[in-house]
């Protein structure tokens, strides 16, 4: 049974586990609208109600995805999307752009791909560092007040402006990356997060697959964004996959894998989750670590053994950090 969470002081409660859309579209090598629609109903029919998707995953083709899903018949599936990322069809290299006229015109193409009336949340993708945050939120209450947006969200800002934006609007939720690879947020945003009511949302969760402790570069396809991360490139892999011992015995001793224990310490920090996965045998395992409950010695061993700054590697090359933590 999958643990309820409410979206912010006054949002909606919903499963603490989502469905992180991106890979059916675009980074994570081949994909196939056929297999991800049938993840998408598995999904829902296992109890998953928040998806969440972005409009540059595939430049549309995962907001249309996602049309195609809701067309089936899946009344009270939750919709988050996102603005601010520009880049061309294929390309990694991109802009970020939080102005007034590209927010109106962004939310209404995704609500028309998404063939849907209001989104149920809109992220801010990216930080506009050249722009007040002040701006781009009054803009965002104004689609609120619309209809055309429920929520808003932001996602890989920083303490200060988040209580910027939550000043000017509340803010539903943050979204940043977090793992036992990557738990920078724990010093500044899950604090105010846990001071303004909002709820924070865990992008890749299993650090992209790291924390599966089978990851090797070799099988990667050759249009995995990975292959181009530092956290992923040969020398930093060999000694990331080295430091997965401890996250490996506690599995064993749960006869779980190493990454339901690692899913499941992030939920059990109080936050969402939205692993993506094109895969049914894979969403079907992070399901399933909704019902592990780890001890408080487990979660005492895990924080020790992964303290920040326990990875080797950058998350993200130069190109990615842009607009991150703003």
């Amino acid at each position: 049974m999958i643990r309820s969470l409410s979206l912010g002081t006054d949002g909606p409660q919903l499963p603490q586990l989502g469905l992180g859309c991106m890979g059916m579209s675009e980074f994570y090598g081949k994909t196939d609208d056929t297999q991800s629609l049938a993840v998408l109903a598995r999904a829902y029919e296992l109890g998953v109600r928040m998806f969440d998707t972005a409009d540059m995953y595939g430049n549309g083709h995962n907001e249309e995805l996602l049309a195609r899903f809701l067309k089936q018949g899946h009344p009270d599936a939750f919709i988050a999307t996102k603005f601010g990322i520009r880049k061309a069809p294929g390309a990694y290299a991109r802009s970020i752009d939080n102005s007034p006229d590209y927010i109106r015109q962004a939310c209404d193409a995704s609500l028309q791909r998404l063939g849907i009336e209001q989104i149920g949340l809109y992220y801010v993708h990216r930080t506009d560092a050249g722009r007040p945050i002040e701006e781009t939120m009054q803009v965002l209450a104004e689609l609120v007040q619309a209809g055309k947006i429920a929520r808003i969200g932001l996602s890989e800002v920083s303490a200060e402006t988040l209580r910027r934006a939550h000043a000017v609007h509340p803010v539903s939720a943050v979204q940043s990356e977090y793992s036992l690879t990557t738990r920078d947020m724990e010093a500044g945003v899950h604090p105010a997060c846990r001071e303004l009511g909002i709820a924070f949302v865990a992008y890749s969760p299993l650090g992209r697959g790291l924390l599966s402790g089978t990851m090797d570069r070799d099988k990667l396809a050759e249009n995995d964004f990975r292959r181009n991360a530092p956290r992923f490139d040969a020398e930093a892999l060999e000694a990331n996959n080295a430091r997965l011992e401890t996250l490996r015995a506690i599995a064993d001793q749960r006869e779980a894998a190493p990454s339901q224990v690692a899913l499941a310490w992030v939920l059990a920090k109080g936050v969402f989750a939205i692993p993506g996965t094109k895969r049914l045998s894979y969403l079907e395992q992070n399901i399933a670590a909704t019902n592990l409950l780890l001890s408080a010695d487990d979660i005492a061993k895990l924080d020790r053994a992964y303290a920040p700054g326990s990875f080797t590697g950058e998350r993200y090359t130069a190109e990615g950090m842009k607009g991150v933590n703003v």
